[in-house]
């Protein structure tokens, strides 16, 4: 296996955007198997939403921690807006995961 560096694989851990393919280029055939080859990658979406929500709410507990044992609204804040900007990237990746899964917009 190739060496990837340590931010290719952070970057790969957390966004599945490099398992797809670019289901709107192409002819029909490579249409049809681009989305082919999509709908089998979506089994992988709700691993990185896992990864997701742990990130959430490992980011949410510190935010707490600095909040009520450091007393600092600050720091705790460093920490809230990342841990709430992790919904909306599960949400993104839930309709996307349903839309693949079911065939939704064909």
């Amino acid at each position: 296996m190739p060496y990837l560096p340590f931010h290719s694989l952070l970057y790969r851990y957390l966004f599945y955007g490099w398992l797809f393919f670019d289901a709107s280029r192409g002819d029909v055939f490579a249409r049809a198997a681009a989305l082919r080859h999509n709908r089998a990658q979506a089994r992988w979406l709700p691993t990185y939403m896992r990864r997701w929500l742990v990130l959430g709410s490992l980011l949410f507990i510190v935010a707490y921690f600095c909040e009520l044992v450091l007393a600092s609204p600050r720091l705790s804040a460093f920490f809230y807006v990342p841990s709430v900007l992790t919904m909306p990237m599960n949400l993104v990746t839930a309709v996307c995961w349903f839309g693949l899964v079911t065939g939704w917009g064909d």
